[in-house]
């Protein structure tokens, strides 16, 4: 990937700065995947263990009703640098990676999904160009055979359309896998919104990133939690969290509709001189009316999405409560 010159300077700047021996967290949101952790831990275990650096693996449970728990205490007496954070009830997977985000005092921090579609030995190619000074550095997906024609053609219209309205664009068909450096953790723990799009948010930092392409494979054991109504509102929050575009264009579409009135007033008046008063038909009446309260409703709808957002950000509740942290020693 072409780099310019002030990257090129950052990043070799960047890694004399870094450790010799780091120590590298790695943060697993969990929400009912008890199948999942065991196959998870045989799989990363080995690849932390060759990266010349301590390492810890902090699991956040986001409100499991199976017995995820019961499974990730258990490793937790097998491996003392695996720790827990248990949430009071389901708080999503933004906040339980925020959550993480919050608790690690790591050099590097990777976030990672627990389902193994997110391979574990990217973390050593993370790791390496994170050492030659990159501060973010995350995995791309190179395709997407493994999903369904409806997810490839809304992935992809997503972030087509998220990119266009943003003025902080993201990288298309990236996910959450990703490892950032101690201090652009330190840059989001000052983001303290309650609608939280952490891939909007990784990239509203900054700091000098590294993509890495990968083939993202089909999931071994469970079910995906993110169905087709989850996936809507998160590109809603996307999309509202990072643009106002939505209300500007409203207004435009506004005036455009005012001045295609005046035209048509207009025009009545000139052919009522000319021609005489007739009487207009009842179709092209309804289909006025119903096409202008249409679009009164839909700009009714999304400034209600922008004010439904400000009603939970005065509120200024948590975005989270931990009702235990479980660390090595505690049992």
């Amino acid at each position: 990937m072409p780099q310019d010159t002030a990257t090129a300077f950052v990043t070799a700047a960047q890694a004399k700065t870094r450790p010799q021996r780091p120590h590298v967290a790695v943060i697993v949101p969990v929400h009912n995947e008890e199948e999942s952790i065991g196959p998870f831990l045989k799989a990363v275990r080995p690849v932390l263990d060759g990266l010349e650096a301590d390492w810890s693996v902090l699991f956040i449970n986001d409100g499991s009703r199976d017995r995820t728990l019961d499974v990730l205490i258990g490793a937790m007496r097998d491996e003392a640098r695996i720790s827990i954070i248990n949430f009071a009830r389901n708080f999503g997977k933004e906040a339980a990676m925020t959550a993480g985000l919050d608790a690690v005092d790591a050099d590097a921090v990777i976030v990672m999904d627990v389902d193994l579609q997110d391979p574990p030995e990217l973390i050593a190619e993370f790791v390496r160009h994170w050492r030659a000074g990159y501060d973010v550095v995350y995995g791309a997906r190179s395709q997407r055979r493994s999903d369904s024609f409806l997810k490839r053609f809304t992935a992809a219209r997503f972030y087509s359309m998220f990119n266009k309205v943003s003025n902080v664009p993201i990288p298309s068909n990236v996910g959450d896998f990703r490892l950032i450096d101690r201090r652009v953790v330190r840059s989001l723990g000052e983001l303290r919104e309650r609608n939280r799009f952490m891939k909007g948010l990784f990239a509203w930092v900054g700091y000098p990133s590294m993509a890495v392409p990968y083939e993202r494979p089909v999931r071994p054991h469970g079910e995906t939690k993110f169905g087709f109504r989850r996936l809507w509102n998160f590109a809603l929050d996307g999309i509202f969290g990072f643009s106002t575009l939505p209300l500007k264009a409203w207004t435009y579409l506004g005036l455009l509709l005012a001045v295609f009135a005046v035209l048509y007033a207009v025009y009545l008046t000139v052919r009522t001189l000319l021609f005489g008063i007739d009487v207009p038909g009842y179709a092209s009446l309804m289909v006025a009316i119903l096409m202008v309260g249409a679009f009164q409703l839909t700009s009714l709808g999304i400034i209600g999405e922008y004010i439904a957002r400000l009603t939970l950000e005065s509120k200024s509740r948590p975005i989270y409560i931990v009702e235990n942290h479980y660390k090595a020693g505690d049992l």
